[in-house]
């Protein structure tokens, strides 16, 4: 199998501190992977690392099967978390000196219908929302036609109408060929969005995979939830590991079917009765211990 990044034996090092400990992933054309981690867990200095912003200790970065060459800054794109634009330009005037910057550039009609900036395309850049400037900064990291496109966090601070907006925009992006290197503090947007995944602790990979897979090998069954008056039965009396929490009933199981035929047998009212299966927070807070914004 052909990767479009390899990334081999990383570290990087700032005196005594190891900020990347030797990790090593692949990247297959034309997916999104997802890199997501605690706070000070690496993720943000191995992006930067890749992205050629700084060098690693040691380690080697393959782009196409070769060291990165000057080829490399033409065909990647980097969504920053903050980048300051000139409040005395529009959008469509912003996008367009972006764009002088380059040989080979976007149609820039296209990156605008592409990043729906169709209809505030003539707004100053300072006249704009959070959700709009993410979308712009989007457009602008995708002005060369990159191969290879770098979001870096993009819907930090946006409300939840904004960031499922841009979720459609990624979606989109993927479905053009481009490859994804996405870094996120939100699960939702990772399972929705990437491909394959990878977990960074205390400067290590410690999970690698898609979200199906993660899921099924570092998290079992589902979870079963009443409140606790709807179960008449002494609770030491069932059959299965639950646990309680202000008020309600949470059961583990991993065979729905035999835990509801009890309960029902036991004439437990399942009325506001909720089913929960397992997803990328169980399976990140099963790995670290930790909220993802500790």
């Amino acid at each position: 199998m052909s990767y479009l990044l390899e990334i081999k034996n990383l570290v990087k090092k700032y005196k005594e501190v190891v900020a990347v400990d030797d990790i090593s992933f692949s990247i297959r054309q034309g997916i999104c992977f997802g890199l997501i981690g605690p706070n000070g867990a690496g993720k943000t200095t191995t992006i930067e690392m890749v992205e050629d912003i700084i060098p690693p200790t040691s380690g080697e970065i393959l782009y196409k099967g070769k060291p990165r060459s000057s080829l490399f800054k033409q065909e990647v794109g980097i969504q920053f978390q903050q980048t300051n634009l000139l409040s005395s330009l529009t959008l469509r005037e912003t996008l367009n000196t972006f764009r002088s910057l380059y040989n080979d550039p976007a149609d820039i009609e296209e990156i605008i219908d592409i990043c729906n900036l169709r209809d505030i395309q003539k707004r100053m850049n300072d006249r704009i929302s959070g959700g709009q400037k993410q979308r712009l900064m989007l457009a602008l990291a995708m002005i060369n036609k990159p191969e290879l496109l770098f979001l870096d966090e993009p819907s930090t601070g946006l409300d939840p109408q904004a960031r499922r907006n841009l979720w459609s925009i990624v979606q989109k992006i993927k479905e053009r060929g481009n490859t994804i290197i996405l870094t996120t503090h939100y699960m939702e947007e990772a399972q929705r969005l990437c491909d394959e995944i990878a977990i960074m602790d205390n400067g290590r990979i410690i999970a690698l995979g898609t979200p199906d897979q993660l899921i099924k090998e570092h998290c079992e069954g589902v979870t079963v939830i009443l409140p606790r008056n709807s179960i008449k039965i002494p609770l030491s009396s069932l059959p299965f590991r639950f646990r309680e929490i202000n008020g309600r009933i949470e059961i583990r199981t991993n065979d729905i079917n035999s835990c509801l035929n009890k309960l029902l047998s036991e004439n437990a009212d399942l009325t506001e009765m909720v089913v929960r299966s397992p997803n990328l927070e169980n399976v990140f807070l099963n790995l670290t211990g930790k909220q993802l914004r500790e």
